[in-house]
């Protein structure tokens, strides 16, 4: 079984962001990058990432798709979207956080996370503290950030988080970022050449968050193993 091989198992069983898994059409715009930011605090939390996602889902479902709807949003609509998600532990304490998450966004950067990105400059420890400035976002939630958002935000790719670096290392391939980020070109390469082009290049996002899945869950790291 080769890295090459190995990859490209893991991206074509488990090659979906977290943002795509939630419902998001990530663009550089601003009502999409808050719906990452509520999605990145949600998955830091000692929860598992389904449960997050789903309720993530069931917050845009209910309309809390902006810091200006979020806000608009009484506490306990905000705990009951959170509830139908099964985000039941945290969910009072994770209420109040998207609350006041919104309203500082709202204050800090007129509710759009691109002054943020104009702000850091292509400096990630910049973005990472200024995200970290959410209520409730400690360093997992902005690394989960960076690791999503750079599908759109160019500059801060590649980046494979120690989290992500874990499932390359539980699936036996490269600890650097570099080499694994050659390894899925290569299979994207091999892909479009032999369907004449039509395969989207999935980038290292995607292949952060497949990584990170395979850090998360063991039968992850089975299945690419059985069928690798």
């Amino acid at each position: 079984m080769t890295a090459r091989r190995t990859v490209e198992v893991l991206l074509d069983r488990y090659g979906t962001t977290y943002a795509a898994e939630a419902g998001i059409r990530l663009r550089n715009a601003p009502q999409p990058l808050y719906q990452l930011l509520v999605l990145s605090d949600l998955l830091s939390a000692r929860i598992r990432a389904s449960v997050a996602v789903a309720a993530a889902r069931a917050l845009f479902a209910h309309g809390l798709r902006s810091p200006d709807r979020m806000i608009g949003a009484t506490w306990q609509e905000r705990v009951d979207a959170l509830g139908e998600g099964g985000y039941r532990r945290y969910d009072e304490r994770t209420a109040t956080q998207l609350g006041d998450g919104a309203e500082l966004l709202l204050v800090e950067y007129g509710g759009d996370l691109r002054r943020l990105r104009k702000e850091a400059d292509g400096d990630l420890d910049i973005l990472r503290s200024g995200l970290r400035r959410t209520p409730g976002m400690g360093p997992a939630g902005a690394d989960i950030f960076v690791r999503e958002v750079q599908a759109v935000w160019p500059e801060a790719a590649p980046f494979l988080d120690g989290k992500a670096l874990q499932g390359a290392e539980k699936l036996g391939l490269p600890a650097s970022p570099a080499n694994l980020v050659r390894l899925a070109e290569q299979v994207d390469q091999a892909e479009q050449a032999e369907r004449a082009g039509q395969t989207d290049d999935r980038g290292p996002a995607v292949l952060a968050a497949a990584l990170v899945r395979a850090a998360l869950d063991k039968h992850v790291v089975d299945d690419v193993a059985a069928h690798a």
